[in-house]
């Protein structure tokens, strides 16, 4: 079966059924991902107003009230404890385990935050004929740690994380007219070319996902990313499709 046209309902089908995906980077083409948080809801609106206060790095698709596994308006049959393709689960802000579901885990208090995700602009930049070296290796993107400070809502603080795409630079002209309008999931990108700038020491070692290695001719292109929490206890991130279908 061919991963990029899963409509999203297949793919949190298979990965509810236990299938497991490396990365859904390449999967779904053409539908929104997203990026999911879930916390107890003494945290919900502080999380909310960093989301707010970040937009690029954080734009919401959606958030669901308490105890709610569903996601009605993205899309049918979601269960947020089952359809993930990897939970993280955070306790007293630091990472403790990764499952592969999280039914036992859940509470009646915990609040999903849908996330846009940068996987979801991809699609838009293959069919204009820009090639994606992660997606065209079956990799994740990678994605690195700045120097750049986001605003601080309550216990939730951080520097901005990037996801990398290397491209020519025409290429990353054209990404930049694309991306441009594509605001719930990130946009156009953050920065392009000199690495340095931003924090970042060595291209060839990301911080999160995989490495994608730069050819000669091409620029190093940036967009945001939302692997950038660090605070509040019994956070658990995931990365996810979710889709609108």
């Amino acid at each position: 079966m061919n991963n990029r046209t899963l409509e999203p309902g297949q793919a949190r089908s298979m990965i509810r059924s236990g299938h497991r995906f490396s990365t859904t980077s390449g999967i779904s083409l053409g539908y929104a991902q997203a990026n999911i948080v879930i916390l107890p809801e003494d945290y919900a609106a502080d999380f909310h107003r960093f989301c707010t206060l970040n937009r690029k790095a954080c734009p919401l698709l959606y958030v669901s009230a308490a105890g709610q596994t569903e996601a009605p308006a993205l899309g049918a049959d979601i269960d947020i404890r089952t359809d993930i393709a990897g939970y993280r689960v955070y306790r007293n802000g630091k990472l403790t385990e990764q499952q592969h579901t999280i039914q036992e885990l859940w509470r009646k208090d915990f609040v999903t935050f849908y996330i846009g995700c940068s996987f979801s602009f991809e699609e838009a930049l293959i069919s204009h004929g820009i090639p994606l070296r992660h997606v065209e290796n079956g990799s994740n993107v990678s994605m690195f740690n700045t120097n750049v400070p986001l605003h601080d809502a309550g216990p939730f603080k951080g520097n901005m994380v990037v996801s990398y795409r290397p491209m020519r630079p025409a290429d990353a002209i054209r990404a930049i007219q694309i991306t441009s309008d594509m605001s719930q999931v990130h946009g156009a990108p953050v920065h392009i070319g000199n690495p340095s700038q931003i924090g970042i020491d060595d291209i060839r070692t990301p911080d999160y996902g995989d490495r994608v290695d730069i050819l000669e001719g091409e620029i190093e292109v940036f967009w945001k990313t939302p692997s950038c929490l660090t605070g509040a206890a019994g956070l658990i991130r995931m990365s996810s499709i979710s889709g609108t279908s």
